[in-house]
C-alpha cells in the first residue's frame, strides 16, 4: 500500500503543473510536425521518451530529410543539449542532500523548467530528493503522452502556432526570468542572450543560436556583476 506523498514531494508536484499545462501544446504541436515528416505515432512516442528534448526534437524535424544525415541530427542535439552542462553544473551544489543515484537519475529528468523551478527553491529553501522529484516525475509522461496524441490527430488538429499555442513556452519562461530579476545585471545578461540568439538565428539559423545566447549570456552577465562579487563569493 502507498503512504502518504511527502509534503515537499507535493510542493514540486504543484510548481510544475503550470510548465505541464504550457507543455501540451507544444506537444501537441511537435507531434503533428513529426507526423507530416512521415514519422509514426509508435516512432514519435520512442523519440519524446528517449531523447526528451523538446529544442532538440524539434530541430531534429526540421532537419529531417531524406537521405537522412544522422551525423547532422547528432551535432544538431549535442549543440542545443550543450546548455544543460551549465544548469547542471549551476544546481549540483544545491543537491547537497542527494545521494549518487539520486543525483544520476535526477539530471537524467533535468529540464529547463525544472532546473528554473528549483533554482529559484534554492533561493529561500532546501532542494530535496522529495521535492526534485516530485518536481520532475510528471512532465517526461506529459511530454510523450501529448506527442503521440499530436501525431495521431495529425492534420485534424490544424497548425496551433495560429492560435499562438507555439509561444506558450517562451510566456512560461519570461515569467520564470521575471522570478529572477535581480537588477541591472539580470536586465544585461537577458537582453546580450536574447539579441545574441536573435541575430544568430537570422544568420545561420538553428542550432546555432542556442549556443550563441548562452555564451552571450555568460559573457554579459560577468561584464555586469559587481566587482566585488566574486570577493564576496569566495
Amino acid at each position: 500500500m502507498i503512504g502518504p506523498i511527502p509534503r515537499e514531494a507535493r510542493e514540486g508536484l504543484a510548481d510544475i503543473v503550470p510548465v505541464i499545462i504550457a507543455a501540451v501544446p507544444i506537444g501537441l504541436l511537435f507531434g503533428a510536425l513529426a507526423a507530416a515528416k512521415g514519422l509514426s505515432a509508435l516512432e514519435v512516442g520512442l523519440m519524446s521518451l528517449l531523447v526528451f528534448a523538446g529544442g532538440s526534437q524539434f530541430a531534429a524535424v526540421e532537419l529531417w530529410t531524406q537521405p537522412l544525415s544522422i551525423a547532422t541530427l547528432a551535432f544538431s542535439a549535442l549543440l542545443i543539449n550543450a546548455r544543460m552542462v551549465l544548469m547542471g553544473a549551476s544546481l549540483a551544489p544545491k543537491l547537497s542532500g542527494f545521494s549518487w543515484t539520486q543525483r544520476i537519475l535526477g539530471f537524467h529528468l533535468l529540464t529547463d523548467e525544472a532546473w528554473a523551478l528549483a533554482e529559484r527553491r534554492a533561493g529561500s529553501r532546501p532542494v530535496t530528493p522529495a521535492y526534485w522529484f516530485g518536481l520532475c516525475c510528471l512532465l517526461p509522461l506529459a511530454w510523450v503522452g501529448t506527442t503521440v496524441a499530436g501525431a495521431l490527430a495529425g492534420s485534424l488538429m490544424g497548425d496551433p502556432s495560429r492560435l499562438g499555442a507555439d509561444f506558450a513556452f517562451t510566456a512560461m519562461f519570461i515569467g520564470l526570468v521575471a522570478g529572477f530579476w535581480k537588477g541591472r545585471v539580470t536586465a544585461v545578461t537577458v537582453a546580450a542572450a536574447g539579441a545574441a540568439s536573435a541575430v544568430v538565428y537570422v544568420l545561420a539559423g538553428p542550432p546555432w543560436h542556442v549556443a550563441a545566447g548562452a555564451v552571450a549570456g555568460i559573457l554579459g552577465a560577468y561584464l555586469a556583476a559587481p566587482a566585488d562579487a566574486g570577493q564576496a563569493a569566495a
